[in-house]
């Protein structure tokens, strides 16, 4: 009888073993699966982020358009550039010139 119960307890200790070893090996595996999963995890946040802040930039840059699209059509405008452009001036208006 006390091989029989001897040897069962070795089995079960075997056993006992094996599974330990498994879950450890199924815990190692799930940690590294998880460091590996946070660390793309930030590597996607660092792109959103920067997704994002080239985001504003261009909806900056549109406002801006837009504003620069409202000043060309202003009379304001069109003056500055016919005189600078072409040297135009009102039929009234006398220009001095400096000379060298």
């Amino acid at each position: 009888m006390r091989v029989i119960k001897g040897s069962g307890r070795r089995k079960r200790r075997t056993g006992l073993k094996t599974i330990t070893v498994m879950v450890l090996i199924i815990c190692g595996i799930v940690t590294y699966s998880r460091t590996e999963l946070d660390k793309e995890a930030a590597k996607l946040a660092k792109q959103v982020a920067s997704l994002e802040q080239q985001i504003a930039e261009e909806e900056a840059r549109t406002l801006q358009i837009e504003e620069q699209k409202a000043y060309v059509q202003t009379k304001k405008f069109i003056e500055e550039m016919a005189r600078e452009k072409l040297g135009l001036v009102y039929p009234n208006e006398i220009i001095f010139e400096e000379e060298e």
